[in-house]
């Protein structure tokens, strides 16, 4: 069997490495259509009050007084999913008004945003 061409390796390389930056572009392009969703959902909220009312983040231009200030206590998204699915003090749960993706992505908006998805 002969063996392969220094150009026809170079080549595979090439489109193989154009084959990884364009799924690379697809998982980035994912990843701004969640976070452009939970930053909707975090300024917006669904059938209960917006995230917004209560909490200050500053990426959402959000201030509220109520809850905490997420971006003083940078939550990780398992902690903001946490507490979407239970409620925490007198936050309630807000299962039944989002779904699962929907807490999702507002858990990685907010995570993001703050120190604590960087």
């Amino acid at each position: 069997m002969p063996s392969e061409s220094p150009l026809r390796s170079a080549f595979a390389c090439v489109v193989a490495l154009l084959g990884g930056l364009s799924a690379a572009g697809a998982f980035a392009a994912d990843d701004a259509a969640v976070l452009a969703q939970g930053k909707q959902l975090f300024m917006n909220g669904s059938s209960l009050p917006a995230c917004a009312l209560c909490h200050t983040l500053s990426d959402a231009g959000a201030s509220g007084a109520i809850g905490p200030n997420l971006d003083e206590l940078q939550p990780d998204g398992q902690r903001v999913a946490a507490a979407l699915r239970s409620g925490i003090g007198v936050m309630p749960s807000y299962r039944a008004a989002l779904k699962d993706d929907q807490i999702a992505a507002i858990a990685k908006y907010v995570s993001t945003v703050t120190a604590a998805g960087k």
